[in-house]
Parts: C-alpha cells; structure tokens; sequence
C-alpha cells in the first residue's frame, strides 16, 4: 500500500510498486484523462506532472513517486480554466484530441517556467509530443494564446 498526492489530494494505491503511473492512474484510481499511446515514453499521450516537471508516466514506477505531487489533466482546472485550456478550446486546436491531454500538460508546464515562450521555445519544449493528426500550428499558436492570457 502505497500514498501518492495526486491533484492536490493524498489517495492509498494498492499495486505493485513496479507498476507504471500511467496505469495506476487510469485502472486503479479511474483519471482517464491521461492516455496510453505507446508505452516506451516517445509519444507523450501519457504525460504528467511530477512537481510540477511534465513525464512520462507509462515510464515512471509507481515506487518512483514518493512523495512528489502528481497532476493529472483532470487536476489542472475543475472547470476548464486554466489559460492553456482555455486557448485549446478556443483556436479548436484538437482534431481527433487522442493527445491532447499529454500535449496540454507539457504546455502548461513549458507556461509556467516560460511566461513569453518564442516559437523556439515551444518547439524545444513541445518535441517528443507527437500529434498523428499535424495540429502542431494550432498548438503553437495556442500556447501563445494560453501565454497571453496568463500574462492578462
């Protein structure tokens, strides 16, 4: 029996500790939200936060939590506000939305340690998240949207 703090909440985990986050988030607690899209960390459909820091959590061990503070795309906003949710809805970034929640998560983070991100920025810190649908100008342009509301 493991505890984790996931979306500002410390919850009990019964599995195995070599389980990947990934699936202890989707099969033992019920947050979908986060999904699978390759299970060797390249696609970036599975990504979470870790403190904050966006990974992969098809990669990470439930035993490598510890006591850092995971956020799902379910613990971003209760009711869609966040700025990059916000930008998403929008500019109608999504086309099939399959990724959507791994490419909002690493943006949000990219928002956070970046206020103004140049287009370089958001490449740099958007690579390894693979859209099959080549929505990829949407998404810049939505996280410029996103910057741009947080800022006011």
């Amino acid at each position: 029996m493991a505890t984790i703090t996931i979306n500002g909440e410390a919850r009990e985990v019964s599995a195995d500790p070599s389980m990947p986050l990934l699936w202890v988030l989707r099969d033992v607690l019920g947050l979908t939200g986060t999904k699978y899209g390759c299970g060797i960390a390249q696609c970036g459909a599975c990504t979470v936060h870790l403190d904050g820091t966006p990974v992969r959590s098809c990669s990470v061990p439930l035993s490598a939590v510890g006591s850092k503070r995971v956020t799902t795309i379910e613990g971003l906003s209760p009711d869609g506000t966040d700025a990059v949710q916000q930008a998403w809805v929008e500019l109608q970034v999504p086309q099939c939305g399959y990724c959507q929640s791994g490419q909002i998560m690493s943006a949000v983070a990219l928002i956070t340690a970046k206020p103004n991100p140049t287009d370089a920025d958001i490449d740099q810190a958007m690579n390894g998240n693979i859209c099959r649908c080549g929505t990829y100008q949407r998404i810049r342009a939505a996280i410029h949207r996103a910057a741009e509301i947080k800022r006011g």
